[in-house]
């Protein structure tokens, strides 16, 4: 892992030199994502199905942004970034999870639920700005989960929870229309290390009007993280619109 941070950091570093901005930026925008969730959960061995088994479908799932960048060579432009996902449902289990038991050829009910919030911290190089723009640099995202899944009429509960601090690189690229207002782009954050990854991409197009920034697209996250007895394999994606500003 030591390995990994420094060589992502070494290269933002040797890159920096090669552009920056003219003067200080400020940005920040707001994001609702309409997402679907696919994938299975584990604690203590036994493995649930969230789609099928739990029926998790989303509640609300926002994003929450913030740079600014600055013309001062070596040192990186700072953004913070931040999501909340919340999934609920009811399904049926047709075996036992964790300490909800489910007798032989029989079914339990459950009521379960999702939460799993992000916080990221990125550091980053302007490599390219003009027409085309292409940061690269690092985010330490501060991951923390936790699935709830409780049987309905009765009292056994399972909790699982994820609690992280996850180093991944960063890429972000966008092209430029010129005279429109109108751009295409995409952002990824990455890692895969010692048999767990996270990955977190999105692909957009952009209309900027004076200092107004709207932007719809597709996004997704995939999340193979495990924490002691506790397994998260999951998958979550779908469309975004967003609305920012840039001073």
């Amino acid at each position: 892992m030591r390995k990994l941070i420094l060589a992502m950091g070494g290269a933002a570093i040797l890159a920096a030199p090669l552009a920056h901005a003219d003067v200080v930026g400020l940005g920040a925008n707001v994001s609702y994502w309409d997402s679907d969730l696919s994938g299975k959960a584990a604690s203590n061995g036994d493995v649930v199905d969230v789609e099928n088994d739990l029926d998790l479908d989303s509640d609300s799932n926002a994003n929450l942004s913030a740079y600014i960048e600055h013309p001062v060579p070596l040192l990186p432009n700072v953004r913070l970034n931040y999501t909340t996902i919340e999934q609920s449902g009811r399904g049926e289990l047709g075996a036992s999870f964790d300490n909800i038991i489910v007798g032989l050829g029989g079914t339990t009910e459950v009521q379960s639920d999702l939460d799993l919030d992000q916080l990221d911290l990125t550091l980053y190089y302007e490599v390219l700005d003009n027409w085309v723009n292409l940061d690269l640099g690092l985010t330490v995202r501060d991951l923390d989960g936790e699935l709830r899944v409780q049987e309905v009429g009765g009292t056994a509960v399972s909790e699982s929870e994820i609690d992280a601090v996850v180093p991944m690189g960063y890429l972000a690229a966008r092209f430029d229309l010129p005279f429109t207002g109108v751009s295409v782009g995409g952002e990824a954050n990455l890692i895969t290390f010692d048999g767990d990854s996270v990955y977190d991409y999105n692909a957009y197009g952009q209309y900027e009007i004076a200092m107004l920034q709207l932007r719809a697209g597709y996004r997704e996250i995939s999340i193979d993280y495990e924490d002691g007895d506790d397994e998260l394999d999951i998958d979550l994606g779908g469309p975004f619109a967003s609305v920012g500003v840039r001073f």
